[in-house]
């Protein structure tokens, strides 16, 4: 997706202006053609009706969803975060904070990192795993792409900052829409999930049930507060990026304060979240195509 950022940062160099209307336009003219061109070319080069359009498919769908997925190097961070607070190396883990988050590292002592990776890892599962399997299984390849593509867009234009509060505000409430049903699955999981984990499903359905509709994010809301009721720990607070400083409310109730074994802990907590929604979406995806083929005429 980095050639996607390029484009989209050429785009708003052309056409931003304070308004709404210009974020719209930037919207329909960076993630409009990603979904357009593949909707129209994925049927074309799947080949004929069969087993050789039948195997073009899952070729093409194989090919976008390695493309888009990110659910493995968001272990792999939060293991590294892990290790640096571990080792007690403060200035390598405010290094790594980039990598999971926009939060200004310089303020934050390690209980604050280890917040911020759990928190940062709790979302983008929902962002950067369910999300994408989600609308794959739906709309195939555009679905997946053109998930991708206004979830790149709401990340570099979607921010309650000067800038971007009117410009963004078409990416970040397209971004909300298409992460309604994922981010509720994604938490639905979460406590299905606590158990294996060493933590209760009734811990993280009350902190979901309780807490989610208190955060600004009308989906990081759920599947932050599901995952601090897994976990047992206490998620939210004093949160500050470059741009601005969020009091963010408190999720997971009287939880204790995250650590580094609770970043490994979301860690694993992504990885589980990430297989059950393979298997998920792939029945989903099944469903859907039989549901297709019985509605499709029968040609004489």
């Amino acid at each position: 997706m980095a050639g996607f950022g390029r484009w989209v940062a050429w785009c708003e160099r052309v056409c931003y202006a304070d308004s709404r209307v210009a974020g719209v336009a930037h919207l329909v003219l960076t993630a409009g053609p990603v979904v357009g061109v593949t909707a129209l070319v994925g049927p074309r080069a799947t080949g004929r009706p069969g087993v050789g359009r039948e195997c073009g498919r899952a070729a093409a769908v194989a090919v976008a969803t390695w493309a888009v997925l990110g659910g493995s190097s968001l272990a792999r961070e939060a293991t590294a975060l892990a290790d640096s607070l571990d080792a007690g190396d403060l200035p390598a883990a405010r290094d790594r904070i980039p990598h999971l988050c926009g939060r200004d590292p310089s303020v934050l002592d390690a209980v604050g990192m280890a917040r911020a990776g759990c928190e940062s890892i709790a979302e983008n599962t929902s962002d950067a795993v369910v999300g994408p399997l989600f609308w794959g299984a739906v709309a195939g390849v555009p679905g997946l792409l053109g998930y991708r593509a206004v979830n790149t867009l709401d990340a570099m234009v979607g921010h309650r900052c000067p800038r971007y509060r009117n410009f963004g505000w078409a990416a970040a409430r397209c971004d909300d829409l298409l992460n309604l049903a994922p981010a509720r699955v994604t938490a639905g999981l979460t406590v299905a999930l606590a158990r294996p984990l060493g933590g209760s499903p009734g811990d993280a359905w009350r902190a979901w049930r309780r807490d989610a509709h208190a955060h600004p994010s009308p989906n990081a809301g759920p599947v932050e507060a599901a995952a601090a009721g897994a976990l047992g720990i206490r998620l939210g607070g004093r949160t500050v990026y470059p741009h601005a400083v969020e009091d963010r409310p408190v999720l997971g109730g009287d939880g204790r304060v995250p650590t580094a074994a609770d970043l490994r802990r979301t860690a694993r907590l992504s990885r589980s979240l990430s297989w059950a929604t393979v298997g998920l979406t792939a029945a989903l995806a099944l469903a859907l195509g039989r549901a297709q083929a019985r509605r499709a005429p029968v040609l004489p």
